[in-house]
């Protein structure tokens, strides 16, 4: 499955949600089916800077393709990691440096979310692609 197959699964299971507090509630239960990180990755040099709650997160990359796992101490920024990996992972490198990430703008994730959340957003995108980055350097 492609990123962008990934993004329009995930537009399409927030589309049949007109309140924002329904929206909420599928960020904190995609939070919450997420396979906890394994305690071994929740150093400081997994944690994402720019984030005001605290967010684990862990690249693999194995045989040409980034794998993402991650974990947030807060409900709702467990969610938004679950949903950037779920887009993400299991992508090259340059796939990852080359995504559009629509979805957020389509679900209405960034103008729902406080200032802190949406930094927090911009950060872990950012980390994600650095690490892809790094990856992409070394092959």
């Amino acid at each position: 499955m492609t990123i962008n197959e990934r993004q329009d699964e995930i537009i399409e299971e927030f589309s049949g949600l007109d309140d924002w507090m329904d929206k909420y509630q599928l960020l904190i239960d995609m939070g919450n089916e997420q396979e906890p990180l394994d305690e071994r990755y929740k150093t400081e040099q997994n944690l994402i800077d720019g984030c005001q709650s605290r967010v684990w997160l862990q690249a693999d990359y194995t045989d040409g393709i980034v794998h993402f796992s991650a974990e947030s101490d807060a409900l709702i920024v467990k969610g938004i990691v679950t949903l950037l990996i779920r887009v993400l992972s299991d992508a090259t490198p340059q796939e990852i440096l080359d995504a559009d990430l629509y979805f957020i703008d389509e679900i209405g994730l960034k103008e729902h979310l406080s200032p802190t959340r949406s930094n927090g957003l911009v950060a872990m995108v950012k980390q994600m692609r650095m690490y892809a980055l790094a990856f992409q350097t070394k092959q």
